[in-house]
């Protein structure tokens, strides 16, 4: 498998990876976390501009995407029923993480890019996504809390930060 960043021809395969992604959820019994049509095309769209879209390929051929930010990110800022680890130190934060369900494997592969890329990461999901749930603590993220999205729904938050790194220790790639 390899990584590269996502470019406005690779939309229809995400498109095709979300709509795979979605379906899963609803027959795992969560329905709700991306509703109909999340993530649209617009915000894709967005994503590549801004430079934070990654595809996951397998022999050549789009499996998986995902979004990862290194950055403050303002659904973060404030946390319920807890607290981050360490809240001083720059984090990355994977967001909209999904497969076509064809590739085993994804989300290691995924994490130990984005951990290459920066030693802090955080990631929230819905309390209903099960599978996600049991993909972060199998991968010894820490349950932080509770973070709400930006249409205020509540998001379990979760981070992980390798090699036991503390303050200025951890180190970023922009």
């Amino acid at each position: 498998m390899t990584i590269r960043p996502t470019t406005y021809a690779d939309i229809d395969a995400l498109l095709a990876i979300f709509a795979y992604a979605r379906a899963q959820m609803i027959a795992d019994g969560n329905p709700t976390q991306w509703g109909d049509g999340y993530p649209s095309r617009e915000q894709i769209e967005s994503d590549i501009q801004h430079g934070v879209s990654y595809i996951v390929e397998h022999n050549g051929q789009p499996c998986a995407t995902f979004v990862f930010i290194i950055g403050e990110d303002s659904t973060y800022a404030d946390i319920e029923d807890g607290q981050w680890l360490d809240d001083t130190l720059l984090y990355g934060t994977i967001h909209r993480i999904a497969s076509n369900g064809q590739q085993q494997g994804i989300f290691p592969f995924v994490l130990h890019w984005c951990s290459a890329q920066c030693p802090n990461i955080r990631i929230d999901t819905h309390q209903d996504n099960a599978r996600m749930i049991h993909l972060i603590k199998q991968a010894q993220f820490t349950r932080c809390g509770i973070i709400y999205t930006r249409n205020n729904t509540a998001r379990i938050a979760y981070q992980r930060v390798w090699g036991g790194q503390r303050s200025s220790g951890v180190e970023c790639r922009v």
